[in-house]
């Protein structure tokens, strides 16, 4: 029996009722997602270097704008590029050590103070690092009579107060997760003559794998793009960072360097994705492992 062309029309009614306009909000979704990223990366192949004649997308390609960010003497992109990737790296890597160890701490043992402390982590996440830049600048300078490698105007010095303001809400957010973990493990393994550092490093470390690539893949992401605190604490341009350099191309009253920010843009946004790409595997692969354990 053949279907007339009110079934169909019912038919295809009752699909988008169904599961059709779930499709039509994803795809708006998806378009509103990338045309910010398709026009910055228009705007970096056009070479006029203002955003006036990047109205139309892809109307110019030219790689100019790549060209001038590792050949201008001028323009010491690489060894910003080289400064953000060292930052961002140990902030990530310390980040999920030092709160790693922190949260096991707060899980699994029972002090004085305990609960003090889980408090005061708490608190800690209501005020932004930000609200604090003034006493960190004059704390820094201070510093730097004292203990210059960790001064002002060092990485050192950015990372430990990148650290710091880390630290609060990711050891948190692990004590959570490592809750989660069955305390049985860890009295089987010290049945066996496991001691707290063989228990973390063995045990624990590999059942919260996803917890531990979620805090580092957000600190890079969050240390590459800050440029608050880094524009205060680095003062050298050798030492500056991507965010602090790519500001200055387009800061000024009658600057036209657009292009040129959009390509660093561009660059700098490559280490975050296959980051994101990487870990995303890992992340997946850590929720099903550490379910079947």
């Amino acid at each position: 029996m053949r279907r007339t062309k009110t079934d169909r029309r019912r038919s295809f009614k009752a699909w988008f009722v169904d599961t059709g306009w779930r499709h039509v909000i994803a795809w708006i979704a998806i378009v509103f997602a990338l045309f910010p990223l398709l026009y910055i990366l228009s705007v970096s192949l056009n070479p006029i270097g203002t955003l006036t004649g990047s109205n139309q997308l892809f109307r110019s390609i030219d790689f100019s704008n790549y060209v001038r960010l590792f050949t201008d003497p001028d323009l010491p992109y690489p060894q910003w590029y080289a400064n953000s990737l060292v930052i961002a790296i140990i902030t990530s890597v310390f980040t999920v050590l030092l709160c790693a160890l922190g949260a096991y701490a707060f899980s699994r043992m029972r002090f004085t103070g305990r609960r003090f402390g889980l408090a005061t982590l708490l608190v800690l996440q209501m005020f932004p690092q930000l609200l604090a830049i003034t006493a960190i600048f004059l704390l820094m300078i201070q510093i730097s009579d004292v203990f210059p490698a960790i001064g002002l105007g060092t990485h050192a010095g950015l990372i430990m107060i990148y650290l710091g303001g880390a630290l609060g809400v990711n050891t948190f957010l692990m004590y959570g997760f490592f809750n989660t973990v069955p305390v049985a493990i860890d009295e089987a393994a010290k049945i066996d003559g496991a001691g707290h550092a063989r228990v973390f490093f063995t045990i624990m470390l590999p059942l919260v794998t996803p917890i531990l690539i979620v805090i580092g893949l957000l600190t890079f992401i969050g240390i590459i793009g800050e440029f608050a605190i880094a524009s205060v604490i680095l003062n050298d341009p050798a030492q500056q960072t991507v965010a602090i350099g790519l500001f200055q191309l387009v800061s000024g009253f009658m600057s036209q360097n657009w292009g040129v920010f959009a390509a660093g843009a561009v660059l700098a946004a490559l280490p975050v994705m296959v980051f994101f790409l990487v870990s995303q595997r890992y992340i997946a692969g850590g929720l099903v492992s550490g379910s079947v354990k």
